[in-house]
């Protein structure tokens, strides 16, 4: 039986055992026992189990790029696509969260290698599609979850680009610009600092120029400076917490699993986290669909997981996809069986607030909020990702005024009703039964 070392930073936090019942894990004894320990993943709690390949495999298929990218990397390693463990072994150094497989990570920058010029940064650039990640270059290991093109970085204090080397720690995510997605940079910084000037939590984000390239540089929410040194957090997307695998992240796929809706997202929150929490994640809700992100699917949404406590990640990987004609315009988790941002309405909504625990008043309320925010934020955020390194781009504004038609739309679409089944309950009805839609359950918080 092969066996593969899991560790945060410099200490093994347990083991991913392979036979021929597929991958599984346990947690060494000194993981448990250490104070401050925290469990890698909702679905499998600090205790001294094996937790077996249905609900460790799942959980570590998400560590890894989907897609082309997948198959490109498998073909470079010479592996399988579906040998999670055999590539996680080779790309996983540097993961999204705070662990490393199969080598210790580190929390310094001696290991960064600088990448000198823009021309050397669009050479990178222009290398990812057929190299991900770097894969092959020696002392390179990193993995990054997603269909996108993009790579870890670090960016120290005077804006410098490095590659992290031998498992140190990257601090930005990159995300090339796409000739399928002209403005896409633009259209992505857009929307995060639209979030933030609306306060919701996101990461910092910028953008730059690399010859005839441009990208987008997010910092990674996972990682942060203590006294001079890169440390690791941990987080795990929706689809990991609810047990899916990466290709069951939409709510509708032909996977023959069904995807994560909403009403399992928020069940989830509520059982693992603080009522606040709650909150947080119907303002993404309501976000996304502001922003016409048809691509809000459960991978698109995280938990940050800490020693006896779990809260919501930043919003991240934001896009507007009404201003291309190639992207659909549905939804990617339904709301009150809607798929349309637009067929929304005040009914859909009081529905959606029923079919998820929550309180129907109060969500008309907080989308009328943010609706209202979105638009007299929206001309201050454009100009804001205009005066960016990568400069201005004729999506950007579409983009802006995609997002204020929809807001618009939203606030109108609130004050009408539809006829509903008089075996609908009223709000006051729900609000009696659900006692507190904001509470914390008997469950607690994650262990």
């Amino acid at each position: 039986m092969a066996s593969l070392t899991v560790y945060f930073e410099q200490r093994p936090i347990g083991t991913i055992h392979v036979d021929t019942s597929g991958p599984s894990f346990t947690y060494a004894p000194g993981w448990i026992g250490l104070r401050g320990a925290f469990p890698i993943s909702l679905t499998m709690p600090l205790k001294s189990e094996h937790f077996t390949a249905d609900i460790f495999l799942p959980w570590a298929a998400n560590l890894l790029p989907e897609s082309e990218q997948l198959r490109t990397l498998g073909q470079l390693l010479g592996m399988a696509r579906s040998d999670v463990i055999g590539l996680l072994s080779a790309i996983g150094g540097d993961t999204a969260g705070a662990f490393s497989f199969g080598q210790p990570g580190r929390a310094s920058a001696v290991q960064w290698r600088l990448v000198g010029s823009p021309q050397d940064v669009e050479r990178m650039i222009e290398n990812l599609p057929n190299k991900p990640f770097l894969v092959g270059e020696e002392g390179v290991s990193m993995s990054l979850a997603g269909v996108q093109s993009k790579i870890a970085v670090a960016v120290d204090d005077n804006g410098r680009i490095f590659i992290p080397m031998n498992g140190s720690p990257s601090t930005h995510i990159l995300k090339p610009d796409s000739p399928r997605l002209p403005g896409g940079v633009q259209n992505e910084a857009f929307c995060l600092t639209l979030a933030k000037r609306m306060r919701i939590p996101t990461p910092k984000v910028t953008t730059g120029q690399a010859g005839k390239r441009t990208y987008l540089l997010v910092k990674r929410y996972d990682r942060t400076e203590v006294s001079g040194r890169c440390r690791r957090l941990h987080q795990e997307d929706y689809c990991q917490a609810l047990g899916k695998p990466p290709s069951a992240k939409y709510e509708s796929n032909q996977t023959g699993i069904s995807g994560p809706t909403l009403k399992d997202m928020f069940n989830i929150t509520r059982r693992h986290m603080p009522p606040t929490e709650i909150v947080r994640l119907l303002d993404m809700v309501i976000f996304n669909v502001l922003a016409c992100n048809s691509d809000a699917h459960a991978k698109n949404y995280s938990i940050m997981i800490r020693a006896g406590n779990a809260s919501m990640a930043p919003m991240y990987d934001i896009m507007c996809g009404e201003v291309w004609e190639n992207v659909t315009k549905n939804l990617a988790q339904k709301i009150a069986g809607v798929t349309r941002g637009n067929h929304l309405n005040r009914t859909r909504w009081q529905q959606f607030a029923r079919e998820c625990g929550l309180n129907p008043k109060q969500v008309i309320d907080r989308i009328d909020a943010l609706a209202k925010s979105a638009i007299t934020e929206a001309k201050p955020a454009a100009s804001e990702v205009a005066a960016m390194p990568a400069g201005d781009h004729e999506v950007l504004d579409q983009t802006r005024q995609a997002v204020e038609r929809r807001a618009r739309h939203l606030l109108t679409r609130l004050k009408e009703l539809e006829d509903e089944p008089a075996s609908k309950v009223s709000d006051e009805q729900t609000d009696s039964a659900m006692k507190d839609a904001w509470r914390l359950p008997e469950e607690g918080p994650v262990t």
